[in-house]
Order: structure tokens, then sequence, then C-alpha cells
């Protein structure tokens, strides 16, 4: 029997350059915090990297599944954590599923940083996800001053921002196009 840690040849096989690229970025990044992005959790990612729309954790589980390879959801859902600790994917709550963090993974600003650490030297940003009701598609959009009035909000209450997540709910530009065509 394979070593369950490992990836299988052929999910090594299916990413492209720049997912290879993305998935050693995120390496360098965890090892820069003292962390480890063990075969595993690099599978994981890849898996989330590579998805067209948010996964879940019993997806994830599916897709690393093999007739060799059984790993329990324990094995998906310590990975999860890891990455979510991390800050490499963000979990989108209305969906229960799993989105690679487009602001983290992006080589400019995982060394431009321009605004404030406050836990861990990791950088902090708001989650900001625009979820279509149509498709169920999911896009993180980065406003800074959105950051800004959260954490000044925060600030006036004493209370320390560790992490957040805004999800707007709506329609996409392709499927708000279909909308109002099938209304004319």
């Amino acid at each position: 029997m394979k070593n369950a840690l490992h990836p299988s040849p052929v999910f090594t096989d299916s990413l492209t350059p720049a997912m290879h690229t993305l998935l050693d970025r995120a390496e360098a990044m965890c090892a820069e915090h003292g962390a480890r992005l063990t075969p595993q959790r690099r599978e994981i990612l890849g898996l989330i990297l590579k998805a067209q729309a948010p996964v879940g954790a019993y997806d994830l589980l599916e897709q690393i599944k093999s007739p060799d390879r059984k790993p329990a959801p324990p094995t998906v859902y310590r990975a999860l954590d890891f990455l979510l600790e991390q800050g490499l994917i963000h979990r989108i709550e209305r969906l229960s599923a799993f989105v690679p963090c487009t602001h983290l993974l992006h080589a400019q600003h995982a060394h431009d940083c321009e605004h404030n650490h406050d836990h861990d030297d990791m950088c902090l940003h708001t989650a900001q996800f625009l979820i279509c009701r149509g498709c169920s598609g999911v896009t993180e959009i980065t406003t800074p001053a959105v950051l800004d009035a959260v954490r000044h909000a925060c600030a006036a209450e004493g209370f320390v921002v560790q992490s957040a997540s805004i999800e707007i709910e709506g329609l996409c530009r392709a499927c708000a196009a279909k909308a109002k065509h099938a209304h004319t």
C-alpha cells in the first residue's frame, strides 16, 4: 500500500506550471512563518487551486481517494485547518466550501504588503466575496477601504481583528445579463 501522505502521480501531472508555481510560493510562505506545507497539505491546496468553483471538504476527500489510498475525513479537515491558518485559502461560509486566497498567493502582494500586520506577522486582509446566486461562482475582491472600516470599527470597541470575511450575494455579470435578457 502506498503512503497516504504522498499525492498521487495523476494529481501532480494534472497541474499546470502556473499551479506548481503557486504551490511553491505557498510552501515558501509557510516556511517564512515556521510552518510546513506537507505533501498532503500541498495536494489539498492544489485541488482547491485547480477547482473551477468553491470545493467542499467531502469533494476533496473523494478526489484524493484511490484503490490503494483511503484517507479519512479528519485528514482533509486537518489540511484545510492548516491552509486556513496560513491564509492560503478561505472558507465560504454560505456554501460550506473553500477557495484559494487570490490575495495572498500573488507574489507582488506577498512581498510588498502595504498594511499593518496584527498577528504573527501574517498579512491580514478582509476576505470580500461576491457569490453569484445564479451560477454559484465566487469572486474574491480586495477593497482596502473595507479593511480600514472594519479595523476602525473594531478599534473603537477595543477588539483586535484576526480575520474578517464578508460575503455578498447577488448575480455575476453573466447571470445578471441572462436575467435581464429573460425579462425583455
